[in-house]
């Protein structure tokens, strides 16, 4: 169950969907919103990631950041 839940958290995040990724970012407490920050960060600047992942992470950052979050 748990990770049927990740699995969908991160669908969202990574969907280039506004909506979706503001919902979901704003559903998690705080602890897991630095989390998954920091995960995106990663994504977007390390090496290994699909083109896509990179493409979708940084789409989630820039909305984060244009939301204020």
């Amino acid at each position: 169950m748990e990770e049927t839940f990740l699995e969908k958290a991160w669908d969202d995040l990574l969907s280039r969907d506004p909506k979706l990724i503001e919902a979901r970012y704003k559903s998690l407490d705080p602890k897991s919103q630095k989390v998954v920050i920091e995960h995106l960060q990663n994504m977007v600047t390390d090496t290994g990631w699909h083109p896509v992942q990179v493409i979708s992470a940084q789409n989630a950052l820039d909305t984060l950041t244009k939301l204020g979050y």
